[in-house]
């Protein structure tokens, strides 16, 4: 910042000392300039490998669908998914309709910040549209825009004037009180007396029940969006993702306490050195909860080490088992959801973890997803959901 400054007092110093045209062109001239050197060196320094080349996590961010194909790893994240329309009205509420209004009176008066909001909205938009993750980037520039929509909304319909006798009489066209009466005045007391409300028509809402129905229905708008935020926040973004709360048809609540029962019977029943070997959604709470070593977790950044781990999750036994054997796993962690539907189970995910594996030799790589669901583990896996909750089973890997 302390060089930004240094720069625009530089070209402020400059701009006092030349004329206005050679000025201008002066500074077209060396932003140009600036710009082609500064592209230029990044490419240089892109291809002789100083710096690292753009990441997928990159090239995502333009071409939606680069993510699902060449990193799959990234697409199956689900904050990298795409965002739905719902969750737009779900997480913005009553600005979802303010934000384009303030937008659109950005363009009204086109100012040094005016043009800074108008460009945020359509970048954060389009982003916002790419991932759902990237909806707080949003949430600012929503802010604004909907507050300055309804500042003005504010403005038009809590002003308690109503139109003055002098306004009346320059309506009929009467002379001001310098006693003569303008061109305007004049065109209008031509006017014929059956037209005479459009002589000078009234602009403003003055009627105390308009302003009152605006007024009362703006305050409770204010009120429910309140009530939403806060909602919003204690159940939906403030829920631990270990114990999970459900309704039951009869809209009681059901708490699904599952995932902190299985962690707590591999730190019991299992010794202290023993591998686990799950789906990486899994490895910060067996690292954090079980206090066992895993295979992958939420900050294995290596796709070939993921990939590993989805093959032998997703082939035969014959694959599967050697290597379990090679990385020296002890115990198997799958999650089912059974009979309740819950939908964040390992089958859910099982499609990911073909696709991650794909790059490997897989038995799936040339199967339909028919075939793939039909897998003989994941259907003997069905078979035993007898009880209407989450099924945790650790798996014992058998020493030849």
């Amino acid at each position: 910042m302390f060089g930004l400054i240094q720069l625009v007092g530089f070209t402020e110093f400059i701009r006092h000392q030349l004329p206005s045209k050679q000025f201008q062109l002066l500074l077209r001239s060396m932003v140009l300039v600036v710009f082609v050197v500064a592209f230029g060196g990044l490419v240089l320094l892109t291809v002789s490998g100083t710096i690292a080349p753009w990441s997928g996590r990159f090239y995502s961010l333009w071409d939606t669908g680069y993510a699902k194909i060449h990193i799959p790893i990234i697409a199956s994240v689900s904050e990298h998914q795409p965002t739905a329309w719902p969750a737009f009205f779900f997480d913005l509420n009553m600005l979802i309709w303010l934000f384009p209004a303030g937008v659109y009176m950005c363009f009204r008066n086109l100012k040094d910040e005016q043009v800074f909001i108008v460009i945020y909205a359509v970048l954060a938009s389009y982003f916002a549209g790419v991932m759902v993750r990237l909806m707080l980037t949003l949430t600012p520039i929503v802010c604004v825009a909907a507050a300055m929509a309804l500042s003005q909304i504010l403005d038009t319909f809590l002003v308690a004037t109503s139109p003055s006798d002098s306004d009346a009489s320059q309506a009929n066209g009467q002379p001001n009180a310098n006693g003569s009466a303008t061109l305007k005045d004049k065109l209008t007391a031509a006017i014929p007396e059956t037209l005479r409300s459009t002589k000078a028509p009234v602009v403003g809402i003055y009627s105390y029940l308009s302003k009152a129905v605006i007024a009362g229905a703006i305050t409770s708008y204010l009120l429910l969006f309140v009530l939403h935020c806060t909602w919003v926040t204690s159940n939906a973004y403030s829920s631990p993702s270990v114990v999970l709360a459900s309704k039951l048809p009869d809209g009681s609540q059901h708490i699904i306490d599952d995932y902190r029962e299985a962690y707590y019977w591999l730190r019991q029943n299992t010794h202290p050195t023993a591998k686990v070997m799950s789906w990486w959604d899994y490895g910060y709470q067996i690292g954090g909860m079980a206090d066992r070593p895993t295979l992958v977790d939420n900050n294995t950044w290596n796709n070939t080490h993921i990939a590993t781990v989805g093959k032998a999750m997703s082939s035969r036994e014959e694959v599967s088992y050697p290597i379990m054997r090679e990385h020296e796993v002890d115990y198997v962690l799958v999650v089912f959801g059974g009979l309740l539907g819950y939908s964040g189970d390992d089958i859910n995910k099982f499609l990911w973890m073909v696709r991650i594996a794909e790059g490997m030799s897989s038995p799936f790589r040339h199967s339909s997803s028919t075939q793939i669901l039909t897998h003989p583990f994941y259907r003997h896996l069905a078979q035993r959901g007898q009880r209407a909750r989450l099924l945790h089973r650790a798996w014992r890997v058998p020493r030849r």
